[in-house]
């Protein structure tokens, strides 16, 4: 009785630290996307609800994102905020379609130097996302008395977070932290940015939910022609970055989530948040990790963060508007320290220069364009590294038999990067009149070796010469032409494998 309180105080706790955080993000995101604030809120309402109640992975916080929002820009300034409601319903039925097919576990072939790179790009992305902090209102950097103040509630901020810890558990340091802080600015009467600030913009965080709302574009082939494009892009992000810091929560809880499961509560979310004219999200790193090491691992925590969003909106917006950016700034600090991978600083050095590049390519990449084409690149280079590296390792024992003929055993995989390799090492115009090569040690991996076998059976007979192929599988056999005479069949040792066709 006694542990089910605490846990639940626990993610309560948790979910009102992790709503403090997402308040000024979702504005924040919002004016960057170029929709009004409410949007961004409401996003936050929505998503952190729907896929802290159903999704995959407990613990894990979404909300409107950054990376989602440079994607928006585009399509708003050109088309119109009605159709980025559109692509924001498009993007979940993607979203909603990935988890109905069960893509979702194809994140597991995403290599460790590819997910080494995603997190230390995002971390990147979260710490350069606060150097506006350090400018005033007009853009120009902080000087003088103001630059001090800044920095003086940002490393308090940090102190209580990292101190707090060591004295008391009772609470979140991150939560005692924004309360602390904000309240010492407040009493000394500090000429610092607040929430409030960046609300003003576009009018006060209060106002009334918004009520269904279709999207108001007109139905042809060429509105489908303009949103398809951006709704295909959103998904394609969200969802990488929603499973990607699912692993690492599965990583860091020791626990595993429901990709699938996740995917389709991310794109039920995004399809009711472009029916009710916001933003969507995916999953937010920097806030999952706060919600993690906050001691929100259920779900109740993300649960709540939603709720007191929308407490914040209809009723206590006037106390969340004046916690400074600052002490937000100092809290999103603290993430940025624990989300990079330091140690992969110290394995770059030890690692083959190939995943070192890989996690160097990943890194830029998510940092100067955006988490998908990082990731995607990424998972690329290293697909060719993993070909080129089997490619070298298919090999040639070429025995001689007292009869005069020649038997090659084969060792390795053929497939489309070692069937040249695999041709070039035969030496036919040198082989006697009868040879014979075995698979027995080898697989056929896609047509591009079969095609390989073709080819050398071509070589063999115009020489005049006779060949013998053995340990082939039966798919193998079927896709064989010119070879497929050849082929010696024994049904009891034969191997049975697939072969891709690679069309």
């Amino acid at each position: 009785m006694n542990h089910a309180w605490l846990s639940h105080k626990t993610n309560i706790l948790a979910g009102i630290t992790v709503a403090m955080a997402l308040v000024p993000e979702a504005l924040a995101f919002a004016i960057l996307a170029g929709v009004h604030p409410m949007a961004g809120l409401l996003a936050v309402v929505i998503v952190a609800f729907i896929t802290s109640a159903f999704g995959g992975r407990p613990g894990m916080v979404s909300a409107a994102a950054g990376s989602l929002a440079v994607v928006m820009t585009a399509l708003v300034v050109q088309h119109g905020v009605e159709y980025l409601f559109a692509a924001v319903i498009g993007m979940g039925i993607i979203q909603l379609i990935i988890g109905w097919q069960k893509w979702g576990r194809f994140i597991r072939m995403v290599p460790a130097p590819v997910m080494l790179g995603f997190v230390n790009g995002l971390a990147l992305i979260i710490l350069m996302a606060q150097f506006s902090v350090f400018k005033d209102g007009n853009g120009a950097w902080l000087q003088g008395a103001a630059l001090w103040q800044v920095l003086a509630v940002i490393a308090v901020t940090m102190m209580i977070i990292y101190l707090l810890p060591k004295l008391t558990k009772a609470i979140p340091s991150a939560l005692a932290a924004i309360v602390l802080v904000s309240l010492v600015v407040a009493t000394m009467g500090m000429d610092i940015r607040t929430v409030s600030d960046i609300a003003s913009i576009e009018g006060s965080l209060s106002g009334l939910l918004a009520g269904f709302h279709i999207p108001m574009v007109p139905m042809t082939l060429e509105t489908i022609w303009i949103v398809a494009p951006y709704a295909l892009i959103l998904a394609i992000i969200g969802t990488v970055e929603s499973l990607l810091t699912m692993t690492l929560i599965d990583d860091m809880t020791q626990t595993r989530g429901q990709g699938n499961r996740e995917c389709l509560a991310l794109g039920s979310a995004n399809v009711l948040s472009g029916m009710f004219g916001t933003m969507g999200g995916c999953a937010l790193i920097g806030q999952s990790m706060i919600n993690t090491r906050s001691g929100g691992t259920g779900r109740l925590s993300g649960i709540t963060a939603a709720v007191m969003v929308l407490l914040f909106i209809l009723v206590l917006s006037s106390l969340i508007e004046q916690i400074p950016i600052a002490v937000l700034v100092g809290l999103m600090f603290v993430v940025v320290i624990a989300t990079f991978e330091w140690s992969s600083m110290a394995i770059l050095r030890g690692m083959p220069k190939s995943d070192a590049v890989i996690v160097v390519l990943v890194t830029f990449l998510t940092v100067m364009f955006d988490l998908a084409i990082g990731v995607i690149a990424g998972v690329i280079v290293a697909a060719l590294v993993f070909a080129w590296q089997h490619a070298q390792k298919i090999m040639l024992e070429r025995r001689a038999q007292p009869d005069g003929k020649v038997i090659y055993h084969v060792h390795g995989p053929l497939f489309f990067a070692s069937a040249q390799n695999f041709v070039e090492q035969f030496d036919i115009a040198s082989d006697p009149e009868c040879v014979s090569i075995d698979f027995q040690y080898s697989r056929v991996y896609d047509h591009t070796g079969v095609e390989a076998i073709d080819k050398l059976t071509e070589r063999y007979l115009a020489q005049g010469k006779k060949l013998v192929l053995r340990h082939l599988s039966p798919e193998c056999l079927a896709l064989l032409t010119q070879a497929k005479d050849l082929v010696e069949v024994n049904v009891s040792e034969d191997p049975h494998y697939h072969v891709s066709l690679g069309r």
